[in-house]
């Protein structure tokens, strides 16, 4: 098992996001989280990936790789998402400023990889996603759907044991959808990281390995 949650509470102002989630991830599986707008999906994500903090409980549990993450300290939390926790939104954040190969190495250097290795493996993503050609343009000369599988590659670059998606499949339309989507397949039978991802699509959602239905912060 590659992470637990047990028992997650989260609130907000005095509203209750989160109550009482409990979900298990192991590697090599795409897990999809589905559910209407406002049940808290993006805040569990957020949770998982150590970016915000659960209700502070007895009960309340959340182990990755092994290892309890509610007792680390914020910079161990900071190397720890470098290292081994991908992250890709709906917005591909890309630094408009650089070229692709540069955003896909950010992660890289500051993670203090040499700068030679990082951009051998930056160019091995590219070619993995079909985008060697644009390794050099910057992302205003970019489709959506390039900006996209750059974005996953900068997730990947540090070779992470999970991958974190919310909705990164929301701004693009139904044939690059489902192209990113088997992308993810695809990369997790060669890498074997899993994949948590957020989606409004059932279509792609069927193509998870697993559906997880978030409703009014409780898990159906």
């Amino acid at each position: 098992m590659l992470l637990k949650a047990s028992h997650i509470y989260k609130s907000k102002q005095e509203v209750d996001i989160l109550k009482d989630v409990s979900l298990e991830l192991y590697s090599s599986e795409i897990v999809a989280i589905t559910g209407p707008s406002g049940a808290g999906k993006t805040t569990l994500l957020n949770i998982l990936g150590t970016l915000e903090k659960p209700n502070q409980r007895t009960d309340t549990t959340l182990d990755f790789n092994g290892s309890s993450l509610l007792t680390l300290s914020e910079q161990q939390l900071a190397k720890l998402r470098n290292q081994s926790i991908g992250f890709v939104f709906q917005h591909h954040g890309l630094l408009e400023e650089f070229t692709a190969i540069e955003n896909i190495c950010i992660p890289g250097l500051i993670m203090k990889k040499p700068k030679k290795v990082v951009q051998e493996y930056a160019y091995e993503l590219l070619e993995t996603l079909g985008l060697t050609h644009r390794a050099h343009h910057k992302p205003q000369a970019l489709s959506g759907g390039e900006k996209q599988r750059i974005a996953v590659a900068r997730a990947l670059i540090n070779d992470p044991k999970m991958v974190l998606a919310d909705e990164p499949s929301g701004n693009l339309d139904t044939p690059n959808a489902l192209q990113l989507h088997d992308l993810f397949h695809h990369l997790v039978d060669q890498l074997k990281c899993a994949f948590l991802v957020v989606t409004h699509n059932d279509e792609i959602a069927r193509k998870s390995d697993r559906i997880l239905v978030l409703r009014d912060g409780e898990m159906e």
